[in-house]
């Protein structure tokens, strides 16, 4: 489904991500760890548009998309959430996820039609009881949430997924593992950025992992909790509990 060739992204005299390949398959949760300023967010950038790579390939679905705006490849079915979650805050969560269903769709639906897809998006993620509500008034964990909602109004073919699992407790981390779960078994490819690497590796297929903008790493999450690479540039040698999968019931 996307397919990154040699890719590479720098900043004045920084390379923040250097000759970088990776594919990822459709039906796949693939994750991406490495330590801060690994380029793992850059990377998200370059793979949705906001930035273009320096030297490189971008293939989505067998087309290049080297050079299509973020807005193209929404309309092409690529979607992501942010770290920072920034809803309209004096919007209702049902016009927050309508914005998306007319955004990503081509051609745009009716504004009846969007509210629909956006009540039963907001239904999947449990918000439907407040969808006239405004978003500022929402907790971190709901608010995560809409996030997603709004991505998933576009319907996505990939989403990429920025620290979804950041400031959750225990019980909303799980909540949120299986729903990443059901989004993906709804047809949904996604990858997914992430710090809580135990969390990480009970969710995903495949993990990739950066370090100084290059990928050191990929395989099964068993392989990648033993690689020698990984556990110095960023696990640790004692990393037996932080990376030991959350099981899904």
């Amino acid at each position: 489904m996307l397919e990154l060739r040699k890719v590479s992204r720098s900043f004045g005299g920084l390379t923040a991500v250097r000759v970088v390949d990776l594919q990822v398959e459709a039906g796949e949760i693939v994750g991406l760890i490495g330590p801060n300023g690994a380029g793992k967010t850059t990377l998200f950038n370059l793979i949705t548009g906001t930035f273009r790579p320096n030297s490189g390939t971008i293939l989505f679905e067998g087309a290049d998309i080297t050079g299509l705006s973020p807005h193209e490849r929404c309309k092409h079915g690529i979607a992501r959430t942010f770290q920072l979650v920034r809803p309209f805050p004096n919007l209702s969560l049902l016009d927050n996820v309508a914005v998306g269903s007319v955004y990503g769709r081509r051609p745009a639906p009716s504004r009846r039609a969007a509210e629909a897809a956006a009540r039963e998006t907001l239904g999947m993620l449990g918000l439907l009881d407040r969808a006239q509500r405004p978003a500022r008034t929402l907790t971190l964990v709901d608010r995560k949430r809409l996030e997603l909602a709004r991505a998933l109004a576009t319907h996505p073919k990939l989403l990429l997924l920025d620290e979804l699992l950041a400031g959750l407790n225990p019980s909303e981390v799980l909540a949120a593992m299986d729903m990443v779960r059901r989004i993906r078994d709804s047809g949904v490819t996604i990858i997914m950025v992430e710090h809580l690497v135990k969390a990480l590796f009970g969710v995903s297929d495949r993990v990739a992992v950066l370090s100084a903008g290059e990928k050191i790493c990929e395989g099964t999450p068993e392989l990648v909790a033993q690689d020698a690479r990984v556990v110095d540039a960023y696990l640790g040698t004692d990393h037996s509990e932080t990376t030991r999968p959350i099981a899904l019931a």
